[in-house]
């Protein structure tokens, strides 16, 4: 797959991410899509399958690939390269698949959904700050705190479209908009490493959506005004 290609796929799959990794340096450039693109597979694996087996064994195929099974798919060719050149770690991209299996049943409470998204988008956004040279403690708990907040409001604004595929990601108990001001601190805690900026900008977007939660105004399909935020962010530099 060449660059326009995955480029491509990941802007079609992913468009909050690929605009901030349009910021990333090119030479890691490729890695970071790389792992939005096997990210989305993942996320991709429940909503295929009819029946929560079939999603299971959907993301054993992606586990396999991870252990260095080959097979004839893009997305799974461009992992195994990034994992020969050590851009990705193995491991980690084998955490993801496992916190993608809490997708296959609902999920039961508040405890297990912050699980579920603390491995799912947190531990996404840890692995792309690591795809972009982050390797200190205090930077990657940020990325994970920030990849933790955006998942929860991207499973907030993506409520409608989920429950079209039959799938309703917050539990019933999870008390999600009465955690608003937890969720606040998730995505205005710390700054991230300016090496991770690329990684941390869809918190931006985050950030707007929780503004409208909080307001009561229903979720539209991306503005200019959301995007030139980012821009802006990431010219700056500035979160």
């Amino acid at each position: 797959m060449t660059d326009a290609e995955l480029a491509a796929l990941v802007r079609r799959a992913d468009p909050d991410r690929f605009i901030g990794a349009l910021f990333a340096p090119p030479e890691r450039r490729r890695w970071l899509l790389t792992l939005y693109a096997f990210n989305h597979e993942l996320a991709r694996a429940r909503e295929v399958a009819h029946s929560a087996p079939l999603a299971l064994i959907r993301l054993h195929w992606w586990r396999e690939v991870v252990e260095g099974a080959t097979r004839d798919h893009p997305v799974a060719n461009l992992v195994r390269e990034a994992i020969g050149a050590g851009a990705l770690d193995p491991v980690a991209l084998a955490a993801l698949v496992d916190a993608r299996e809490a997708e296959a049943e609902p999920i039961a409470g508040g405890a297990a959904f912050m699980a579920y998204v603390r491995g799912t988008a947190g531990g996404l956004g840890r692995m792309a700050g690591r795809c972009l040279g982050v390797d200190d403690a205090a930077g990657l708990g940020c990325l994970d705190d920030l990849g933790t907040g955006y998942g929860i409001v991207a499973i907030l604004r993506a409520g409608d479209a989920l429950r079209a595929h039959g799938r309703v990601l917050l539990p019933e108990d999870a008390g999600v908009l009465r955690d608003l001001p937890d969720i606040a601190r998730l995505l205005l805690a710390n700054r991230p490493p300016r090496a991770a900026l690329a990684a941390a900008l869809p918190a931006v977007l985050a950030r707007r959506d929780l503004q409208r939660v909080r307001r009561g105004d229903p979720m539209r399909p991306r503005s200019l005004g959301d995007r030139l935020a980012v821009i802006a962010a990431g010219l700056s530099g500035r979160m």
